[in-house]
């Protein structure tokens, strides 16, 4: 998984990811994370499912160190390669487990079959048949169960205990009972058998079919679970997989097809029809319809021409594009929706960590309910076969191998699930949050809205001319880069033509702008901002506002010198998809509010377009999360939909953050999920696939404890047969990561059933009344 890192060169960072190998179960996992954790400054988490630990410390870690402590422990450590494995789709792990399990059938078939055949026919016996079945068996014990036997002892040796010391134990005792019977027993004597249950009173117990059958089982178990849990890393990283290997790179002129990783910002490259768009970029030339599906879920083909972004690992469909490589390498969205897929293993939830405390100890425990059963079967006087069977029985069912997958494969596949429809999901914690929401808050422009805004109306007051207004409109917006300003910037040069520049520009986050033209002291924004600034708005203009505001449309205004000059009206479209979003969300039981900073009047229109229960209008970007901040103070849980600079301290504030991905980095980074694509029904989607998954998770972990307690009583009382405890711990833990899988089947899109069923429902909380609030004037 890793190449390993020497002592000499390791670099040192103060967050580190190891490849761990060794780890056979979830009390291994447990037991890296608390050596890592013995360190100074160290806070690890190691993941069983997905084979890494993620290491954070106070200062610089070094992974030589790391590397040294993991295999002090008996394991082995490795810095995780860049580029994925060359034989990824044939583990060694999952060969060598097959070829283990292939000797261990094709001999322990055999080896029942005469077993049984002797035990209930003795007038087949034959010289010597008791020392062939010891033959048959002895394979099996020592080569196929090797990994179970090699990680007892690694573990014996460090003073720990695993699921595979359940195992070990439990196959060596029964052969080493076995042989003994063999070789001090009366074998040509009546009543003895190889251990199904035909016995005479009093007869020894040869236990060599268990000892092979109960390694087959266990060899099974392990086979498939593997497979099974490549599958769903498989889906948690195939994103990764859509990055190009190889890019046409233009060098003056000419085509020159080279490696992904020496392209280079600012550098121009062609995409031929079917080929994948090596780096987020710029569309110089060409025009092609673009497969986005692979990324945010979209079905339709975007199409893509000259001055429009494209996206790397998207592909183009039918048409030559050259495009100039804006981010590259680890900076592209693909790479960052990568990174931020797996960075999603690194928390657990706080189940997990109780499953994790409760795996460390079990062995343990086991082994000493193993022990008393043993124990009491004897006191009470029942044969020592019996008591034997019984103890066995205890070893080999109680292995909690499937307590320990339930969650992280499950977080797994929902992840890789979600990260594949244009859901990026960064841990777990949003998850859980997401179980308790009741209210989900959306951010207006750009959100419920396009953010592509239009001036729809200039409005020169008397004496103003309509073109000097547009330039000094246009010339101070153009160093703004906010939807309003940069509708203001096109209508003024579509109209106008070329813009003065701008001196002593500022930004007035919520507000507008100023800055200085022509040696013009000039404001562009809402009534509010020249409201501070002691403008006087005319009466014309105040009803210009009013109109254009009940209609749904952004007034802005436009002063300079202290006077009044003008009113733009911009326009919003809604998106498309938002009032069946906002009905999805209401199916699900939840509560609906706009937070903008824009007017009341026209919050009010937008919301009832799309169906929205309650509108905060008129909020400051500060004053943003303070809103948020008092509709969880009221026994709201409140999920926060954003985009903006000015949305990141509101999603941070809420209980759960919906980041749209053409947002702002900040937001970005401040939110708990992150919506890739551009139809606002993924967040239903969200949330639906939040609640399947934590469903999932809790089936999964309701299946293993209550396997766990109900069967270790059954092998105690002597009601479970060695061979049948075997085989039912495989199944438990394929039976967990195959429930897991079951999320890959998840569809989403557009708010359309899951699996064909009607979405889930939650519970609606009950709904405190907010009232609609009113706000000044918009502003940008």
């Amino acid at each position: 998984m890793g190449v390993t890192v020497s002592t000499a060169s390791a670099p040192t960072s103060d967050r580190i990811e190891l490849a761990i190998g060794g780890m056979t179960c979830a009390a291994c996992a447990a037991r890296v994370q608390r050596t890592l954790n013995k360190l100074d400054g160290v806070e690890a988490t190691v993941n069983f499912a997905t084979g890494r630990a993620v290491v954070n410390g106070a200062g610089e870690l070094d992974p030589a160190e790391l590397i040294g402590k993991v295999e002090g422990a008996g394991y082995s450590a490795s810095l995780p390669k860049p580029e994925p494995e060359p034989e990824r789709d044939d583990p060694a792990r999952v060969r060598d487990l097959r070829r283990r399990l292939a000797v261990a059938a094709l001999l322990a078939i055999p080896l029942g079959n005469l077993s049984i055949t002797l035990a209930l026919v003795p007038s087949l016996r034959f010289p010597y048949w008791d020392l062939l079945c010891v033959l048959l068996a002895t394979p099996v014990v020592f080569w196929s169960a090797w990994p179970f036997h090699r990680a007892a002892a690694r573990n014996l040796r460090h003073g720990a205990f695993s699921m595979d010391t359940l195992v070990s134990i439990g196959v060596l005792a029964s052969y080493g009972w076995s042989l003994t019977s063999a070789v001090f027993g009366t074998s040509a004597g009546p009543g003895y058998w190889l251990g199904f249950g035909v016995t005479a009173a009093g007869a020894d117990a040869v236990y060599l079919d268990v000892a092979a059958g109960v390694t087959t089982f266990l060899l099974a178990g392990r086979y498939f679970e593997a497979r099974a849990r490549r599958s769903a890393g498989a889906v948690l990283s195939a994103l990764a997989d859509l990055a190009a290997r190889e890019v046409r790179v233009l060098r003056d002129g000419v085509e020159a097809l080279v490696p992904v990783g020496e392209l280079a910002a600012g550098a121009e490259f062609v995409v031929r029809p079917g080929e994948r768009i090596a780096a987020d970029g710029t569309v110089t030339s060409g025009a092609s319809a673009v497969d986005t599906s692979m990324m945010t879920g979209e079905p339709v083909p975007v199409e893509a021409g000259a001055g429009d972004e494209v996206i790397g690992g998207t592909i183009s469909t039918s048409g030559r594009l050259v495009v100039r490589a804006n981010r590259v390498g680890a900076d592209t969205q693909l790479a960052q929706m990568s990174r931020l897929a797996e960075q999603a293993q690194e928390r657990k939830a706080r189940v997990q960590k109780l499953v994790d405390r409760v795996c460390a100890v079990f062995v343990p425990v086991v082994l000493a309910i193993a022990t008393g059963t043993f124990a009491v079967w004897l006191l009470a006087g029942e044969p020592s076969r019996a008591a034997f069977e019984a103890a066995v029985a205890v070893l080999i069912i109680a292995c909690p191998c499937a307590l320990g997958l339930a969650t992280p494969t499950a977080l797994m596949v929902g992840v890789g699930r979600g990260a594949q429809l244009g859901i990026l999901i960064k841990g777990q914690d949003a998850l859980e949050a997401s179980r308790s929401i009741d209210t989900v808050v959306f951010d207006k422009t750009g959100t419920i809205t396009t953010g592509r805004m239009t001036v729809s109306g200039v409005h020169p007051m008397p004496g103003a001319d309509r073109a000097e207004v547009l330039r000094l409109a246009g010339a101070v917006e153009h160093a703004s880069e906010h939807a309003i300003a940069t509708a203001v910037v096109t209508a003024a040069t579509e109209e106008a033509g070329s813009l003065p520049e701008v001196e002593g520009f500022s930004a007035l986050p919520g507000l507008g702008a100023r800055g200085e033209v022509e040696g013009r002291r000039v404001l562009v924004g809402s009534p509010r901002l020249l409201a501070d600034a002691g403008v006087e708005v005319p009466a014309e203009a105040t009803e210009v506002i009013e109109t254009h505001r009940s209609r749904g449309d952004t007034v802005v205004l436009l002063a300079a010198d202290g006077a009044l000059l003008a009113a733009f009206t911009l326009h919003d479209e809604v998106r498309p998809s938002a009032p069946a979003a906002v009905a999805e969300l209401h199916r699900l039981g939840l509560r609906t509010v706009l937070l903008t900073g824009d007017h009341e009047s026209t919050a009010r229109t937008v919301a009832a377009e799309v169906g929205i229960d309650e509108v905060i209008a008129g909020v400051l970007p500060a004053e943003k999360a303070e809103r948020v901040r008092s509709l969880r103070e009221q026994g709201r849980q409140v999920a926060m939909a954003g985009d903006g600079i000015n949305d990141a301290p509101a999603l941070a504030t809420a209980d759960l953050g919906l980041a749209v991905a053409h947002g702002t980095d900040i937001a970005i980074k401040a939110a708990d999920v992150i919506l890739v694509r551009e139809d606002l029904r993924v967040v239903p989607d969200a949330v639906r696939l939040a609640h399947r998954t934590l469903r999932t998770i809790r089936g999964n972990l309701a299946w293993a404890f209550g396997y766990n307690v109900a069967a270790i009583p059954l092998a105690a009382l002597g009601l479970l047969n060695p061979l049948i405890a075997g085989l039912a711990m495989s199944l438990s833990s394929v039976l967990v990561v195959s429930n897991s899988l079951r999320l890959r089947q998840f569809t989403g899109s557009g708010g359309s059933p899951v699996d064909g069923r009607v979405p889930e429902q939650v519970e609606p909380a009950e709904q405190p009344q907010v009232p609609v609030e009113q706000g000044e004037g918009a502003g940008h």
